[in-house]
């Protein structure tokens, strides 16, 4: 309408996602001019994970979850010829529950590790989750160290490894790394926008004139600076959400892994280029209005990664999405599963193992829901003898968890 037109040329640029209206998860795509988060942001004042938060998470569910994926890191090390070093960096670590489960792998497989060094590097800007990460992983409430340009606080983890915590991924050092993101894209500020007669609109968030304190979303009136840099010129669907931090920090890992090796891992909900408007918020464990009780909810999208993959430039090889029950399988939870039943003798134990297999597993719950993503170096999956010896038939480590796992 002309009234709504008139209203939407003094809003904002729609939807902070978690962050929305001052939330506080990183902001892994561009440096922070202050450092500070929003007292009022949802990361910074509730956290938000766990049961009595607003949703919950696969490590949080299983610690067969963190094991799987620490084993996928020692396997892509031993692929990549053992490097005397590796950093392990992770994006958003929640209550550190993943890293933890990892530390248990790493430590279990510690004489394997033992000529490697090995340190620990989290990204976070919330005061209170880092809080909660420093005593899950170390044991001890960690000083924060302001004076510090790079990493804001530092310690040693339970297991003796050096972890250090950073509020942008430019920060971190640079080296062989292993990177993972787990519900971490999925928070980061998207642009929506919707195809009109008159061509693509943004759509933003207004004050509703009619209702005092509501917001309402509407269409801007005419083309926007990100209408006009975010919308790819072969898009088809009618309803597109984009989230620009997300192509900024994947060139970023991709130029990294393209310097430095390694590998990062991406586990999120999202779908390869074909869904369209999947804003949505959950407070309680449940579905809420993203337009009701600002900064109180999760807010959250889904991950596009048919635009991630094409914001890699070619810097790097991708593998999948596949589904988080595929790659699950692939690496083994189903033998894993076994081995916990029997080396269980209470029947609550072994009840609870099979209830959070399930939920991870069945397609109805997660495992369809949740998608694995992988960014490697070309030269991780193109053999070096094959450029100068065609006929080479040294066969190539298989990447695991992106293949079905051949036990012999």
């Amino acid at each position: 309408s002309s009234k709504q037109a008139a209203t939407a040329q003094n809003v904002s640029p729609l939807l902070r996602s978690r962050r929305s209206f001052a939330s506080a998860r990183p902001q892994a795509g561009r440096p922070r001019p202050d450092p500070r988060p929003s007292p009022q942001g949802y990361y910074t004042r509730r956290g938000g994970v766990g049961e009595s938060g607003d949703f919950v998470t696969s490590p949080e569910i299983s610690p067969v979850f963190g094991e799987l994926i620490g084993i996928w890191y020692v396997s892509e090390w031993i692929a990549t010829g053992k490097p005397k070093a590796f950093q392990l960096v992770e994006l958003g670590p929640g209550r550190g529950t993943l890293t933890h489960d990892i530390l248990r792998v790493f430590n279990q497989l510690a004489s394997l590790l033992s000529k490697c060094d090995v340190s620990i590097h989290l990204v976070e800007v919330s005061p209170k989750l880092s809080e909660i990460q420093a005593l899950m992983l170390t044991g001890e409430k960690l000083q924060s160290n302001p004076e510090d340009k790079s990493a804001y606080m530092k310690g040693i983890t339970k297991t003796g490894i050096p972890i250090f915590w950073y509020r942008d991924i430019q920060d971190v050092p640079q080296g062989y790394s292993f990177y993972l993101a787990h519900e971490f894209f999925d928070a980061l500020p998207i642009h929506k926008f919707q195809r009109t007669e008159k061509g693509w609109r943004e759509v933003l968030v207004d004050i509703d004139p009619e209702v005092p304190n509501r917001l309402r979303f509407v269409l801007a009136p005419s083309s926007t600076p990100a209408t006009e840099n975010f919308i790819q010129p072969e898009e088809t669907r009618d309803h597109v959400e984009v989230c620009p931090e997300a192509g900024v920090l994947i060139q970023r890992l991709a130029t990294r892994l393209e310097k430095d090796g390694g590998a990062a891992l991406i586990a999120d909900y999202g779908h390869d280029g074909t869904k369209t408007d999947t804003f949505r918020g959950f407070r309680n464990h449940k579905l809420h209005d993203v337009l009701k009780a600002p900064g109180t909810a999760d807010l959250t999208a889904d991950v596009d990664f048919s635009y991630l993959r094409k914001m890699t430039q070619g810097r790097t090889a991708t593998l999948g999405p596949i589904k988080q029950r595929e790659f699950l399988k692939n690496m083994g939870i189903d033998l894993r599963l076994q081995v916990l039943l029997q080396n269980s003798q209470d029947t609550t134990t072994q009840e609870q193992l099979l209830h959070s297999y399930d939920m991870l597993m069945n397609p109805k719950k997660m495992g369809d829901c949740f998608n694995f993503f992988a960014l490697l170096p070309h030269h991780r999956l193109t053999h070096p003898d094959k450029k100068h010896n065609p006929q080479s038939r040294a066969p190539l480590v298989p990447v695991a968890g992106f293949g079905e796992l051949l036990l012999k």
